[in-house]
């Protein structure tokens, strides 16, 4: 367990390390600073806001500013599920794979333009190259940046005052694009690659098998394994919180995640920018002790649920313990605990950690089977997840949904203690907490609703291939992970059905756009008042007290909406060989 923790706390502070010259050098790209970065990529932003008809002076209120992420990323929903359909027709297609099957295009173009990257097929085995690098690739850095766009307004209305400009959503996607994830993601690119990560545009390779054998009569002599531009997806991948896998196998596969190296720094690349947006927001806002305290709340959240899930997976499974079967292996990171469907070369421990990083964020990335885990573990995903997406979270997403939990948390502290509700010095009234409400909200009443249709319809039962309370665990993930748009599956349920395809796309519609459009509505309300002073009885946002508050308020919303399904799926699964060791 020691070498387990020692990676953990390395991962954190290697992250915040890098995050915070990282957010002040987005600090200084959102500012519209002059500096070495604009003046090299200055000329390309230029030519970009005259080929869309746009300046950084021509200002947004809140709802063009929505609308025209609506519109864009419509557009660009339309454009990825013509080219899925159409695929077999146009070239980089070396496979000759045919068109996707329009309820699969419908699911992946509406998941990879919300940055869920939920997958109901096989990467490798079904997607040509230009639908990987035009369709897929473009559309995790496209959605990628959308959620940083949808944080950017929040915070400038924080700072502004008597104002309805909430700044220029295309400016905000290009300089995003182009001044944040296109370096980063080169950079990146290339360590992968140097690392073994596959980038090329062959087809196939074929591998020598060591032992041929016979199927259908037919001697088998060799293996077909596909390759292609990975490298270049993998790091957007990552650093976008998108976790869409070239391969079916996800990183867990050698040729996405290859060494503990890239295993280490592609868990870093999940939480890099959330972290880096923290403090971002405290250099816009000139509150960098109440970056400092949301940064803090996110590791009160996220270092107990690692800590947990990590134990379960190195202490393996009880019924084995019973049989007399080992579990233990001298190496310190690879090998030893619960290693059903888990990579020796990456270990029970460091794929407990990266899963709990893919789910705290909302990258839904996998380095082994999640169906796989121990009950109590599996569940701490799920749980991660149903906290709103707020432990790191999304790219700019995620802080955006904390903060608003942050301003509920402040109206609550003002009624308890009498204080007035402000938070950075903007008074909350009765539309704010509205606002923030529904967006806290939506996300759970879907996820219960749309496990409740799957478990009483024969269509949902269909899809899960397992008894009992894993079964609706299965169902619960199934839903729980599209409605936060984190996209990563729990296994053992055929999702690439009428009904699991409508259902999850419908669930991550309205996990996306029915969630922010609220806070954007806040953000338009919050820029109109005027900035109060703090006083005496201003409620201060950096505090212990705050920040327990804060993530008491967090802990409180997700037991109360989640806790009787959990019980029913991955606690009471957890229970069950607790119970058969017991009574034998």
């Amino acid at each position: 367990m020691i070498p387990t923790l020692l990676l953990t706390a390395t991962v954190l502070v290697v992250t915040i390390v890098l995050a915070i010259p990282l957010g002040a050098y987005m600090h200084r790209v959102y500012a519209g600073e002059m500096f070495w970065a604009s003046r090299l990529l200055g000329p390309v932003e230029r030519l970009t806001y005259r080929l869309i008809g746009t300046s950084p002076e021509r200002e947004m209120d809140w709802k063009r500013y929505a609308l025209a992420i609506l519109l864009f990323n419509l557009a660009g929903g339309l454009f990825l599920y013509v080219l899925l359909l159409l695929q077999g027709h146009l070239p980089f297609n070396p496979m000759h794979f045919s068109g996707v099957a329009p309820g699969s295009a419908f699911n992946t173009a509406v998941s990879f333009i919300t940055n869920t990257n939920w997958q109901d097929y096989s990467g490798g085995s079904t997607m040509s190259y230009l639908s990987q690098m035009l369709g897929l690739t473009v559309q995790n850095f496209l959605s990628a940046a959308t959620g940083i766009v949808i944080l950017l307004p929040i915070i400038r209305a924080l700072v502004r005052h008597n104002t309805k400009d909430l700044g220029n959503f295309w400016v905000d996607m290009t300089r995003t694009v182009l001044y944040v994830l296109i370096p980063l993601s080169v950079i990146f690119s290339l360590i992968l690659m140097q690392q073994g990560v596959v980038q090329t545009l062959s087809g196939a390779i074929h591998a020598d098998l060591i032992a041929p054998f016979t199927s259908g009569g037919k001697t088998i002599l060799q293996q077909v394994i596909h390759i292609g531009p990975v490298a270049s997806q993998e790091s957007i991948m990552m650093l976008g919180n998108n976790g869409g896998g070239f391969f079916n196998m996800n990183d867990a596969h050698p040729f996405e995640n290859p060494t503990g190296l890239t295993n280490f720094l592609e868990t870093i690349a999940m939480i890099l920018i959330p972290v880096g947006l923290v403090f971002l927001f405290g250099q816009m806002t000139k509150a960098r002790k109440t970056a400092w305290a949301i940064l803090v709340s996110m590791l009160i959240l996220f270092i107990p649920l690692t800590l947990v899930s990590q134990h379960f997976e190195l202490a393996g499974n009880p019924i084995f313990h019973q049989l007399d079967v080992t579990q233990t292996n001298h190496a310190a990171l690879a090998g030893g605990g619960n290693m059903e469907g888990v990579e020796d070369r990456i270990g029970a421990g460091a794929s407990a950690l990266f899963a709990t990083v893919a789910t705290a964020t909302s990258t839904g990335a996998a380095n082994c089977a999640y169906d796989s885990f121990i009950p109590l573990s599996g569940g701490i995903n799920l749980f991660l997840m149903q906290l709103g997406e707020v432990v790191f979270g999304g790219v700019g997403s995620g802080l955006a949904s904390f903060l608003a939990f942050m301003i509920f948390a402040v109206f609550l502290g003002g009624l308890m203690v009498g204080r007035t509700p402000e938070f950075l010095g903007k008074k909350i009234g009765s539309f704010e907490i509205k606002m923030t409400s529904l967006s806290i909200l939506i996300m759970p009443l879907f996820v219960l609703i749309g496990t409740a249709i799957a478990a009483t319809t024969v269509a949902g039962r269909a899809g899960v291939f397992n008894p009992g309370p894993h079964g609706f665990s299965e169902m619960l993930y199934a839903v729980t992970s599209p409605a936060n748009n984190n996209g990563s599956a729990f296994g053992g349920l055929s999702s690439d059905t009428r009904f699991y395809n409508l259902l999850t796309g419908i669930c991550i519609l309205f996990g996306r756009y029915w969630v922010y459009l609220p806070l954007l509505a806040l953000a338009g309300a919050l820029a109109e008042k005027k900035k109060t002073p703090a006083g005496s009885g201003t409620l201060s946002t950096h505090t212990p007290i705050f920040i327990g508050l804060t993530v008491g308020v967090i802990l409180l919303v997700g037991a109360l909406n989640f806790f009787p399904a959990l019980a029913l799926g991955p606690i009471a699964e957890q229970l069950a060989p607790v119970s058969h060791v017991m009574t034998h």
